[in-house]
């Protein structure tokens, strides 16, 4: 009897095992980058005065224009759906652009935020037109920013400064994401949610790679 109840633990493990990495879309391999260029945020300014960067960051970066209750909806959809589930990672940052002249509605919009998660995640910057347009420019993705200076997408750009999304290889019949309907819940929670556990996973495991090597050397 113990036997059989060995043999079928062993047979079960690896079941598991499989059905548990299986059931990402991506397998938990690495998100796809689709752009290296991404521009800076240095020159903008920020709300708490201080100083934004992609670098060494994990940033969903998103852009809500002049009139920021326009919007709204979309901050409530992504702090539900996406930040408060992973708000705990360290280097994992949302980053809304804004035109100057926002700054309040900004911070009105950042105590509602507050109401349901700790938003110290939360960063909101502010520039003129131009430095808004060069910075959305540089994603070169196939949307476009409002009259505005607003769009209901939002992109994921990693500690190097590249974009990533989907390039169309990771899965059959996939067309290329390179962002993400915030309007949508469904593509949050169906299609954005996965990304950012992939590439989540992608610099946990850089991370304990990297503690491990220090430990052997």
């Amino acid at each position: 009897m113990k036997k059989f109840l060995v043999l079928g633990v062993l047979f079960v493990l690896p079941l598991v095992a499989y059905l548990f990495f299986a059931s990402g879309v991506h397998n938990f391999a690495k998100l796809p980058v689709l752009n290296t260029n991404v521009g800076n945020v240095e020159g903008f300014e920020s709300l708490t005065s201080e100083e934004i960067t992609f670098k060494d960051k994990i940033t969903v970066l998103g852009f809500l224009g002049k009139d920021i209750f326009n919007k709204q909806g979309n901050a409530f959809n992504l702090n539900q759906k996406i930040y408060k589930k992973n708000h705990g990672f360290q280097d994992f940052q949302f980053v809304m652009v804004l035109p100057f002249g926002s700054e309040k509605a900004a911070k009105e919009l950042l105590e509602e935020l507050d109401n349901i998660a700790d938003v110290s995640g939360w960063k909101f910057i502010f520039g003129t037109s131009e430095s808004i347009n060069a910075l959305f420019d540089s994603l070169q993705t196939q949307h476009k920013l409002d009259e505005r200076l607003a769009t209901n997408y939002v992109y994921i750009i990693d500690k190097n400064q590249s974009l990533r999304g989907r390039d169309g290889t990771l899965k059959e019949n996939e067309s290329k994401v390179y962002g993400y309907d915030a309007s949508s819940v469904a593509d949050l929670a169906n299609v954005m949610n996965d990304d950012v556990k992939v590439i989540l996973a992608e610099y946990r495991l850089a991370l304990k790679k990297y503690k491990a090597d220090r430990k052997v050397k």
